[in-house]
């Protein structure tokens, strides 16, 4: 079997929850071209709607018109959207009022604390299920900017910090350890806004308005790396994956899977709404065990559990460490990893920070329990692809939360 071909997937989830965020945070109507529409993003527009912005599509465009947030009449459900929770905690803080908002079983579970408590230093205040969950309560009004030192790069954190920071009195400034995701900083930038970038450290001076503009999204990196894996791990395989985003916060499984034996061709780069944009061309090969931890990790943490599936066909041993952060995703990714590879024949050794892959592993048909998370669901299938067996997934519809139509798609790959 060889991959061959080209393919586009969806709009990225990370820049589509921005755009409509910042849409409603704008003064005028924003246009938003190619946003992705999954179940996390639905989530971001519910609330953005529940907030008071008005939200519209004609065809495939959006139209965003914002300026005008106010006390929401409902209770609003984040769903399965750690982003949406996150970083609309931010805007809630600035927003006079009570905002209450809750999720589904998996996002109740995942930890609010790291936007609750620099939140409240700037003047919000929350009520929270045990001080850190959801269902939460937040009081908005009066911010003061301050400087926060992150212990642990995220780009949630981050963005909730800048986006209340953006109404806030004062200069709001926050240094990682090392830089995360930098599509929020990129987008104050398209929008208007007055920002400061030095290193790891990214600065807004508030009070300020920002503009409605164009946003056209690009294709999601991280639904890019499913079928660009499938491609690596098959040798002679050619797929051409069309206008990316190659924003380098974003694209760290690229030069892993080049260390690994891949080889990957990036094409008709340009810049569009303030991202990088291009194509990725990917031609498979024998794969060999690597190393993967350290400051790249913030780059390509989504992308970890396919990268995983890549380990599997790689010949010698991939480690993956400073990964800890997977343990609080939609699910403790590291551990459902361990599973379903176990459920397949083959045992992965399970660090605390990540695992060790001794490869080519010998896998077999079996059932693998996905934990209701898109990521592992898809792995597993991609896993199915290269191996060329049956993996019996107990949940196919959560993968609807970031790559509607997934499965059509690579079932195309041939």
């Amino acid at each position: 079997m060889h991959i061959t071909g080209e393919m586009r997937v969806p709009g990225d989830k990370s820049i589509s929850h921005r755009a409509f965020m910042f849409g409603a945070l704008a003064q005028g109507t924003t246009l938003v071209r190619g946003a992705l529409e999954s179940l996390d993003v639905q989530s971001t527009i519910r609330a953005l709607t529940a907030l008071g912005a008005r939200i519209e599509k004609t065809g495939h465009d959006w139209h965003v018109t914002g300026g005008g947030l106010h006390e929401p009449e409902v209770v609003i459900d984040a769903g399965n959207s750690g982003t949406t929770a996150r970083l609309l905690s931010g805007i809630c803080a600035s927003t006079p009022g009570i905002t209450v908002m809750t999720g589904d079983s998996s996002l109740i579970k995942r930890p609010m604390a790291r936007v609750i408590r620099p939140l409240e230093g700037m003047g919000a205040s929350f009520l929270a299920r045990q001080g850190r969950f959801l269902p939460m309560a937040i009081r908005g009004g009066d911010l003061h900017g301050r400087s926060f030192t992150l212990e642990v790069a995220s780009a949630q954190v981050k963005s909730a910090l800048l986006l209340a920071g953006l109404k806030a009195e004062g200069t709001t400034t926050v240094t990682e350890p090392s830089l995360s995701r930098d599509h929020t900083e990129r987008m104050l930038g398209h929008f208007g806004a007055r920002i400061e970038r030095q290193g790891t450290s990214v600065s807004i001076h508030g009070p300020q308005e920002i503009s409605a503009r164009e946003v056209s999204v690009p294709g999601d990196p991280s639904s890019a790396a499913f079928p660009a894996v499938l491609a690596a791990a098959v040798p002679g395989s050619e797929l051409l994956l069309r206008d990316i985003c190659l924003n380098p916060t974003r694209t760290g499984f690229i030069p892993v899977l080049e260390r690994m034996g891949a080889r990957i061709a990036l094409q008709n780069i340009h810049e569009d709404s303030g991202e990088t944009v291009g194509d990725i061309l990917v031609t498979g090969g024998g794969l060999t065990g690597t190393t993967i931890g350290g400051d790249e990790i913030p780059r390509l943490i989504d992308e970890i559990p396919v990268l995983a599936v890549a380990a599997c066909f790689a010949k010698g041993t991939t480690v993956i460490r400073d990964a800890s952060e997977l343990r609080v995703k939609e699910t403790d990714r590291i551990g459902a990893l361990v599973r379903g590879f176990a459920s397949l024949g083959a045992q992965v050794e399970e660090t605390s920070d990540g695992l060790v892959i001794d490869g080519p592993l010998s896998l077999r048909t079996g059932p693998v329990q996905t934990f209701s998370d898109h990521r592992i669901a898809m792995s597993f299938f991609i896993l199915s692809r290269i191996a060329g067996i049956e993996v019996d997934l107990d949940d196919t519809q959560c993968v609807g939360i970031s790559f509607p139509g997934f499965f059509s798609l690579m079932e195309g790959c041939r």
